[in-house]
């Protein structure tokens, strides 16, 4: 009976794992090509699972979009070495992405390199967000 219950277990954690990888995937993203961008941070979301920045960039007719950046969770940024209040809101940055097929303005952030000339706070350092 203890078998059948540990079988039974043992099925129920691997459907249930199936979602969970999923959910993680980067199948809407173009990973074939890094994109590069400046622009202003306008705000910055650190949360479990996907942080998310949200970056103003001027483009050449002058208008300025804002591109959503989806990163890894606050763990996984901080364990690349970013420490909090390296990046904030109002700061000028640098960024890699893999941009979102559908065409919206939208990327699965790489590597942030900020240049808001605070040396204490990693100016022109680039490290890793996802």
């Amino acid at each position: 009976m203890q078998l059948k219950a540990f079988g039974l277990a043992a099925m129920c954690a691997m459907i249930l794992t199936v979602p969970a990888l999923a959910h993680h995937s980067h199948g809407n993203y173009d990973l074939s090509e890094w994109t590069e961008m400046e622009g202003v941070v306008s705000e910055l979301v650190l949360i479990v699972p996907h942080s998310i920045l949200y970056l103003d960039v001027v483009g050449d007719n002058g208008e300025t979009r804002t591109w959503t950046l989806e990163a890894t969770g606050v763990r996984g940024i901080l364990a690349n070495g970013v420490k909090r209040g390296d990046v904030v809101a109002g700061d000028r940055v640098k960024v890699r992405c893999h941009v979102i097929r559908d065409g919206s303005a939208a990327c699965l952030l790489g590597f942030i390199t900020p240049d808001h000339g605070d040396m204490a706070r990693g100016h022109g350092v680039e490290l890793e967000w996802d």
